[in-house]
């Protein structure tokens, strides 16, 4: 579950920690990106409307840096220590503002580099404008991780095969979907798993569709990982 609340304070990083992240974060953009940040809270808007967030918010992180030359070439280099739990899920996000009932299409397309070691998820984070409910759509994942809530059998929608999981957060629902094979580029076809939700399980009504989230969400990257987003756009109608 990717985190929604925040608090905007910022990272404080020892001088060792702070030199291992422009080290790593040197190495991760062929020449100097249009924007980098190591804020916990990193934000950055791009020329069409996309909005980047590092999002350091698990307990027990470590450092993260993120840099974006546009909303299709991002990435982040991250350092979190080998322990359980979430640290972040920096992202890149278009907000939709659409009920489900007034949309006639909601797809993504997608194109990463991720790293063989770590544990992390790649995922699409949905949410309604209410943060109420959250889809996660899991298009690949690795290491020690695994959704919320209990199994709700397999099911093939929007281009892709899915596991499906159904849980609650305490603050809200989390409908999983985890891509039975890997993949690290594609297209997702959402709107049919957004009605799906709605008319054939009735979990949720018309609810308007707020954030479409896209990002790595990050257990554990011992030593320095790199993530890199090559490709990603969102198209709705």
């Amino acid at each position: 579950m990717a985190r929604r609340t925040r608090t905007h304070s910022r990272l404080a990083l020892t001088p060792a920690v702070a030199l291992a992240a422009l080290v790593g974060f040197a190495a991760a953009p062929a020449q100097a990106a249009v924007w980098s940040s190591s804020d916990q809270w990193g934000t950055y808007t791009t020329s069409d409307d996309y909005i980047l967030y590092n999002n350091i918010w698990g307990s027990g992180a470590g450092a993260q840096s993120i840099w974006a030359n546009s909303s299709s070439n991002w990435g982040v280099w991250a350092d979190h220590p080998n322990t359980g739990g979430i640290k972040s899920y920096p992202n890149a996000k278009k907000v939709v503002n659409k009920p489900i009932g007034s949309l006639s299409s909601l797809t993504s397309t997608y194109n990463v580099t991720v790293p063989s070691s770590g544990a992390y998820n790649t995922s699409y984070d949905i949410w309604d404008s209410d943060y109420d409910y959250e889809v996660m759509l899991w298009v690949n994942y690795n290491g020690a991780v695994g959704p919320l809530g209990t199994s709700q059998g397999t099911l093939t929608l929007g281009g892709h095969t899915w596991a499906v999981y159904k849980g609650d957060n305490g603050s809200n629902q989390v409908f999983s979907f985890l891509r039975t094979s890997d993949s690290t580029s594609g297209t997702v076809d959402i709107l049919p798993i957004l009605k799906w939700i709605k008319d054939t399980k009735g979990w949720w009504g018309n609810e308007t569709i707020g954030d479409v989230q896209f990002g790595y969400e990050i257990t554990s990257s011992a030593g320095g990982l790199d993530f890199r987003t090559n490709g990603f756009g969102v198209s709705a109608g």
